[in-house]
This record gives structure tokens, C-alpha cells and sequence, in this order.
């Protein structure tokens, strides 16, 4: 190991007489080496993303039903209290937009699962999805 060349960051050490190898500028040419992944390396990857997706798909839910809750009680708020019935009204649209769109985000999450779905399967050559409309 002491009388191998090494290579750091920014720094290019070399022993004493040794010349290093360089390009047309002055530096050492890097290759860069593709992983190939087997399969069942794929399938494994798939279905954890799979199961990220869901988790977040839940989350999305859980928040779409948390903000329309506080949209309704705010909506009941207003009929309540006539006095503040303007702060309580927008505070129930703020929270029926927070509802929608955490709606919108659990939707595109139960999307991504569905397609890491189909893709672990085609990863693991169990099946084939051959679909005439879709």
C-alpha cells in the first residue's frame, strides 16, 4: 500500500521518479463504472418504493381528512360567532384548499405506488401486463 500512488480529492500525490498518466490538459483521466443491477436487486427496490409511496399515500389521506374536519368546525365557527364570522369563513377556505390539495397529493401518490406495483412485477418476471385499453 505504501507503494501504490495516492489519489486524493484535489491533490494527485506521486512517489519521487514516478510520472503519473495524463490527459491533454493536465489530468488524470477517470472512468466511471456502470452498476448493473440483477432483478432481484430490481424487484427489492421497486417494492420498497412501493411501500414509501404508500406510507406518503396515507399520509395525504390522513391530512386531506385533518383539513376538511378543521373546514367544517371553522364553517360551524362562523355560524356561531356572527361577531368573527369573516375570520372564521376564511380560515374555512384556507383549510378546504389545504384539504384539496393534500387530496391531490395522496392521489398522485397512490399513482406512483400502483406503477412501482406493475414495475416490481415485470421485474420479477412473475407476470406480464398485457392490457387491449390501458
Amino acid at each position: 500500500m505504501s507503494e501504490e500512488k495516492h489519489h486524493h480529492f484535489f491533490h494527485h500525490h506521486k512517489k519521487d521518479g514516478e510520472e503519473q498518466p495524463t490527459g491533454e490538459y493536465g489530468y488524470s483521466e477517470t472512468v466511471a463504472a456502470e452498476v448493473v443491477t440483477t432483478g432481484e436487486d430490481e424487484y427489492e427496490k421497486y417494492k420498497k418504493e412501493e411501500k414509501e409511496h404508500k406510507h406518503k399515500q396515507h399520509l395525504g389521506e390522513a391530512g386531506a381528512i385533518a383539513a376538511g374536519a378543521f373546514a367544517l368546525y371553522e364553517k360551524h365557527e362562523a355560524k356561531k360567532d356572527p361577531e368573527h364570522a369573516h375570520r372564521h369563513k376564511i380560515t374555512e377556505e384556507v383549510a378546504a384548499a389545504a384539504a384539496v390539495g393534500a387530496g391531490g397529493y395522496a392521489f398522485h401518490e397512490h399513482h406512483e405506488k400502483k406503477k412501482d406495483h406493475k414495475d416490481a412485477d415485470e421485474a420479477s418476471g412473475e407476470k406480464k401486463h398485457h392490457h387491449l385499453f390501458g
